[in-house]
């Protein structure tokens, strides 16, 4: 099947992919009466002296804004806000159709982080929970800190955390297939953005034994390194990392126990893998080419592996998880998205994989149980 093609007849064909649906038909003048003028002003005059009933009376309860600047777009970039909408648009779909939400699609033609800030503080009362997509780091950690700081309503950069959330549920799935502790595991993280800083923090509060080397684009991050941002140099300073070893990835890989790569194709050859500890864990989600094909993996040893595509087996992918914490949230009017959420998320979805194997570490996007199991686990 040629997606590609096929996506742009389709968006084409629909001009849009999402719409809004009414909850009850405005066919008699009684009911316009009641949901438009005189009736409304009743509502709207309760909810200015009762401003804690509002999610009772209107769509707080359900609703979602999906936000983007359109500054690190999928594997395409700084792309900019209109070439974002159809991902944000497609964001909105998987809400609506897996967990029921109502979600908008927003994309701010602003790039700096107050201005993000700003832009989202002045339309935050309309939802009932914010959804960060696609903003590229650092500015992406700032922006989600502000906000947090601000707000009361859960808010999530889900390239963040609805990532590690995954790879953390995999990684459960995995580490007891091979047979090991992940506590007494050497994991290699390859990128050091939004992704990468979220599945670094998210693994190590779950399993904080483990030993984790974070490699970026000029090597392993350690602390004799003069050109690190601050978000790397508080992985070091908060010893969330390994600090003491030089090097690129090469040097890395060696006796590692886990490859974890968000950032780009073919940076993982042949010769790391087989570097690796025994039973070797590979999960290469660069999009859309994976840092090294499955089949090149497996002829060097790996035992496990997983990409972001729905082409291979174990798709690493963030609609596991948003859909059922946004519902879970906002069922149970929550304020935060906490680290306890998370990982009480990641084991909820690794759990729905009763017999594991190598080729099926976490469930389908399309398990019916998936939405639910989460849901019961945000709290």
């Amino acid at each position: 099947m040629n997606y590609k093609k096929l996506a742009m007849t389709q968006h084409k064909k629909l001009r849009g992919k999402i719409g809004i649906e009414l909850k009850d038909s405005l066919d008699n003048p009684d009911k316009l009466s009641t949901y438009y003028t005189p009736g409304v002003g009743a509502v709207s005059k309760y909810l200015a002296e009762n401003p804690n009933e509002a999610r009772n009376y209107t769509w707080l309860n359900n609703s979602v804004a999906v936000i983007s600047d359109g500054s690190s777009v999928l594997g395409l970039g700084n792309i900019g806000p209109q070439a974002a909408l159809p991902v944000m648009e497609g964001k909105c779909m998987l809400f609506k159709r897996f967990a029921g939400i109502d979600a908008v699609p927003i994309v701010l033609n602003v790039h700096k982080a107050e201005d993000i800030v700003s832009a989202v503080m002045a339309i935050a009362p309309t939802f009932g929970g914010i959804n960060l997509e696609d903003i590229a780091a650092p500015i992406c950690f700032e922006v989600e800190k502000k906000l947090k700081d601000s707000l009361q309503m859960p808010i999530m950069h889900d390239d963040q955390h609805g990532t590690a959330i995954v790879v953390l549920a995999g990684l459960i799935n995995s580490i007891r297939l091979a047979e090991k502790d992940l506590n007494d595991c050497r994991m290699v993280v390859n990128g050091v953005g939004a992704a990468g800083v979220a599945i670094i923090k998210l693994v190590k509060r779950y399993a904080p034994g483990i030993r984790i080397i974070a490699v970026d684009s000029n090597g392993i991050i350690t602390d004799q390194r003069k050109d690190l941002n601050s978000t790397k140099q508080e992985l070091i300073e908060k010893r969330i990392i390994m600090s003491n070893l030089a090097g690129d990835l090469s040097a890395a890989m060696t006796d590692s126990d886990i490859f974890i790569g968000v950032s780009r194709a073919k940076t993982l050859t042949r010769k790391m893998v087989r570097s690796m500890n025994n039973k070797g864990i590979i999960f290469a989600m660069a999009n859309p080419e994976p840092e090294i094909l499955p089949d090149d993996a497996k002829k060097a040893g790996a035992f496990i592996i997983a990409t972001g595509r729905s082409d291979f087996p174990n798709q690493v992918n963030n609609a596991l998880a948003f859909p059922g914490i946004f519902r879970g949230a906002l069922d149970n009017n929550l304020k935060r998205i906490t680290l306890k959420h998370k990982i009480a998320a990641a084991k909820a979805i690794s759990e729905l994989v009763q017999n594991p194997t190598p080729e099926y570490i976490i469930p389908s996007v399309l398990d019916k149980n998936l939405v639910p199991a989460i849901t019961k686990v945000i709290t």
